[in-house]
């Protein structure tokens, strides 16, 4: 009998942590997740992030706007993410949170995977919530909480226009299409010092 050669491709995982560790401090990533979002995730992700910031003693102020841009952003993966995970029937995509700093601010990044008919739908409410200031924004926020404008899946963008409004930033997002029916859609939110 001969024994099979074992063909698996071999890790380094000593190689691939320094590596990441690397790219984490060089990008002053502080927190970096994949994986399914869910309601336990996203109190782990924004009480570690709100313990890291209050340890950097942060102003309570940016610590308040970073928790809230990162509970929207990731309710917003865990309500809207359309697509299901190829690899395991039933389990919705995963995605991906980033949350970084630079001497002037905090940078919250989401990415996960939606449907190419949500894309268009995406780019007209971001770019609507972009052409529009402070005033404005809170005028179409207290519209749409007024009238009950909720899409099928209850949000009407509210998360979007909040995160805008109370960051005094604009939404930078991207769309990278993934084939004929799946886009993955990058959202980054900046919080100034």
């Amino acid at each position: 009998m001969i024994a099979k050669a074992n063909t698996a491709k071999k890790i380094d995982y000593v190689g691939l942590i320094l590596s990441c560790h690397d790219v984490m401090r060089s990008n002053n990533l502080n927190l970096v997740y994949e994986g399914e979002i869910n309601q336990n995730i996203t109190k782990a992700f924004t009480a570690l992030a709100e313990q890291n910031l209050n340890e950097d003693k942060e102003e309570k102020s940016v610590v308040r706007k970073v928790y809230h841009v990162l509970v929207e952003c990731l309710q917003n993966i865990y309500k809207h993410t359309d697509s299901q995970n190829p690899d395991s029937p039933g389990k919705r995509s995963n995605g991906v949170l980033l949350l970084g700093h630079d001497d002037n601010g905090y940078i919250v990044s989401t990415g996960n995977m939606v449907d190419l008919k949500q894309k268009e739908i995406l780019i007209d409410l971001l770019d609507n919530i972009n052409s529009l200031d402070g005033e404005e924004l809170n005028m179409l926020y207290k519209k749409k909480m007024r009238d009950g404008m909720l899409s099928e899946k209850g949000g009407a963008g509210l998360g979007f226009i909040d995160i805008s409004r109370k960051t005094n930033s604009k939404l930078e997002y991207h769309f990278e299409t993934i084939d004929e029916n799946k886009s993955f859609f990058i959202l980054k939110t900046y919080i100034a010092k």
